[in-house]
């Protein structure tokens, strides 16, 4: 293919080298004219493994070029990257200028060249931009995106000092498309490699790449200020870490990471708390540790602010222990939720099929007649009596009986706080509300 890659900073540049190696003919653009010769020259404009040879390599057969001219590169090309960067402003937020800056010169050059091209942003960019913001720049000039012209956005997951064994090894290729069209130019771009490709819609892919590097400095965060407690108590922390690291049926894995509704129960608040005082006293300060169960908090109180839009005040709760299969009631998030609903005045009722009052003992039963000393008033024996009662149903459990028996339609209203099973059909519902979609 013909490709034309707008940005040659570390992802432009290892991009077109490693797309041209591919066997695609590739031009790159770059406003620094420093960068363009180098090129041109067969030498890299960054330091990487690989890059140098690479690039005089493809350079020297003809397959990549480099020009400051956008509109030669767009009438050169039927796929264009852009790979420009989105620095933050001072107050932090994400700077467009460049991306806005090259879209008007792609959208431009295309309305000139005439044909189907591709347009392909591969710069980090956040949810909404491309088809708020970008799109119509482009519409502006080349007609209607999906129809004269190709719109997709394609994250890169290139390491710096990795990068050009990260793109011929990809953990995964994401492909944000508008139509699928573009998402099959892109993945020909890359056809042959291995890893995973996902297609999905366009501000999914936006998204994608800042869940990546959220979760990534939160890792580093978490294992630096863990070894920072381990120090000041006296334990070898690479040793934790390595036993840490051995566990892939819980900590390296897909367990915890779904988005729903808070934790509780009688062990991770808890050793949170201590853990956390455990560090205040040795004077370590863990500021990602200590804002864990402040960040669970702010669940709870988003779902009890869902229930109070709905203006409803007969109010139905399934779920109350703080997971399935288990009657354990101590710190459940759904306890919680209870106790502040009937203390705001709402008419509950709760259905959990493993809670029975005559059944709980100890601290489990002291905790519940501390917290909802009214329970005994508010639980009932089946599902029907709270879809009788409630003109909202909140819905804290995935228990069969209660997925089986939920309506359909905008009454009662359907407070979901676990991705129900059929949450993406439930979504166009009047009468649907979901914590996490």
């Amino acid at each position: 293919m013909r490709v034309s890659v707008l940005g040659l900073g570390y992802v432009g540049c290892v991009s077109a080298a490693c797309l041209a190696s591919l066997g695609h003919e590739v031009i790159g653009v770059d406003v620094n004219q420093v960068k363009v010769d180098l090129v041109n020259d067969g030498k890299a404009p960054v330091v990487e493994e690989r890059i140098g040879e690479m690039i005089a390599e493809v350079v020297g057969t003809g397959r990549l070029r480099a020009t400051t001219d956008v509109r030669e590169a767009i009438m050169g090309s039927e796929v264009s990257l852009v790979c420009v960067g989105t620095p933050s402003e001072p107050n932090g937020s994400l700077c467009t200028t460049y991306l806005e800056r090259v879209t008007e010169q792609i959208g431009a050059a295309v309305a000139e060249r005439g044909g189907r091209q591709t347009v392909v942003f591969r710069s980090t960019m956040l949810p909404g931009t491309c088809l708020d913001l970008l799109v119509p720049i482009l519409e502006k000039y080349a007609g209607t995106a999906g129809v004269d012209f190709g719109v997709a956005v394609n994250p890169e997951f290139l390491r710096e000092g990795t990068s050009v064994r990260d793109f011929f090894d990809p953990p995964k290729t994401v492909i944000g498309e508008l139509d699928p069209a573009s998402g099959d130019v892109v993945a020909a771009l890359y056809e042959g490699l291995p890893g995973e490709v996902f297609r999905v819609p366009v501000p999914t892919a936006e998204a994608i790449k800042y869940a990546d590097n959220a979760f990534h400095g939160l890792k580093i965060g978490f294992a630096n200020e863990l070894g920072a407690v381990c120090r000041a108590l006296g334990v070898d922390s690479h040793q934790v870490i390595d036993v840490f690291l051995a566990d892939h049926k819980l900590n390296i894995s897909p367990a915890y990471l779904r988005p729903g509704f808070a934790f509780g129960g009688s062990c991770l608040p808890k050793d949170l708390r201590s853990l956390v005082h455990a560090a205040q006293r040795a004077d370590v300060s863990v500021p990602i540790l200590s804002h864990v169960l402040p960040s669970n908090a702010e669940h709870l109180r988003r779902a009890v602010e869902l229930v109070e839009r709905t203006g409803s005040r007969r109010v139905g709760l399934f779920g109350l222990s703080f997971k399935p299969g288990t009657d354990d009631l101590r710190e459940s998030p759904l306890v919680e939720l209870a106790e502040r609903l009937f203390g705001k005045g709402y008419d509950l009722r709760i259905h959990d099929p493993n809670v029975n009052l005559s059944r709980l003992l100890g601290a489990n039963r002291e905790y519940i007649e501390t917290r909802l000393p009214h329970l005994a008033q508010l639980l009932t024996d089946s599902v029907d009596e709270v879809l009788e009662h409630a003109e909202v149903c909140v819905v804290g459990t995935k228990d069969p009986a209660v997925l089986a028996a939920l309506p359909h339609g905008a009454r009662p209203v359907i407070v979901d706080l676990v991705h129900l099973p059929d949450a993406e059909a439930r979504r166009a519902e009047p009468g649907y509300v979901g914590l996490a979609w």
